[in-house]
């Protein structure tokens, strides 16, 4: 019997939208902030329950980023919401001053993320957002698996004292993670144990990396699959343990190679256990137009290329 299986497809954003109106039961100080976005992102539920705790900025993006640092200042505990382009690169400089370098409790909540946007093309597929945000001292980085993994993390970063950068999207994925470990912020979780090659993956590719891990085990290979939900801070202990096990590494991710998961990664190879090491990601090109099914296709995010890039690691092995 398979450990991972799924019987439903489900968005992310709604289990961030589940998570916030949960979180503001338990607290009071919870509020949510939108850029006009309020049923992309789900956060109508909140905005009907407690109306009195919700913004409407408007497509003021910059301005919502300022309000949720003042709200801060009173004790409150604002989650920020809007597309993942608009949440990052627009408002770049107001997340550094206003929230990172002021270490202010903000929670920027960014939906529709990466490709997988689909339709709206290029101008809205932000592929360079966890770098950015990784880069900015004091900032958390979480990008969860599927609709219970970001629910769980909306409620663990509402309890978090810090600046976080949670990133979710649109499409409906595989909701598969009823058996994995309990979500902890900052610790990584083990999908599948094995010995060939470690595969680490974060957001929609972690299922693609259970895909791929049965596709290599009837090739006779045993991988490893270990889910990096949390991309800063990493969990740097789960990494080294695993690859001085397996000898060799995959990472995956709907991201550029430059800044994200795969180069947070090799980074810490490089300084600590040089190792060989492939990555499925997007490769210095920006998005375009079309269904997610077939941007994944295009640019090569399948379990197909996580396989591929495997059996290259493997073959890298002194």
């Amino acid at each position: 019997m398979k450990k991972y299986t799924y019987t439903e497809k489900k968005d992310t954003r709604s289990g961030f939208g589940d998570g916030l109106l949960e979180a503001a039961k338990k607290n009071e100080n919870v509020v949510g902030l939108c850029a006009d976005l309020t049923g992309s992102l789900k956060m109508n539920a909140f905005q009907k329950e407690f109306p009195e705790r919700f913004f409407q900025v408007g497509i003021a993006e910059a301005n919502m980023i300022g309000v949720a640092a003042g709200l801060t200042i009173g004790g409150k505990i604002p989650f920020a919401g809007t597309f993942a382009n608009f949440a990052t690169g627009r408002v770049y400089d107001q997340i550094r001053q206003a929230v990172a370098y002021s270490d202010k409790n903000v929670k920027i909540a960014a939906s529709h993320a990466g490709i997988t946007l689909g339709e709206d093309g290029a101008t809205h597929q932000i592929l360079e957002d966890i770098g950015l945000m990784r880069m900015l001292p004091n900032m958390t980085v979480i990008v969860p698996c599927d609709y219970l993994q970001t629910k769980d993390a909306t409620l663990a970063i509402a309890e978090y004292k810090g600046p976080v950068y949670l990133r979710f999207g649109r499409p409906a994925v595989p909701v598969f993670s009823h058996n994995a470990p309990k979500f902890e912020i900052g610790k990584a979780q083990m999908i599948n144990e094995g010995t060939d090659v470690s595969i680490f993956a974060c957001g929609h590719l972690v299922w693609k990396a259970i895909e791929a891990e049965e596709i290599l085990a009837e090739k006779g290979i045993n991988a490893e699959i270990i889910n990096i939900h949390t991309i800063k801070p990493l969990d740097e202990k789960a990494v080294l343990q695993s690859v001085a096990k397996t000898g060799c590494v995959v990472t995956a991710e709907e991201h550029q190679a430059n800044g994200g998961l795969g180069d947070s990664i090799a980074q810490l190879l490089s300084c600590k256990m040089p190792t060989p090491l492939e990555m499925v990601a997007v490769f210095d090109r920006f998005g375009e137009s079309g269904t997610p099914d077939q941007l994944m296709k295009k640019y090569g995010l399948e379990s197909s290329n996580i396989v591929e890039a495997a059996i290259k690691a493997i073959g890298r092995k002194k």
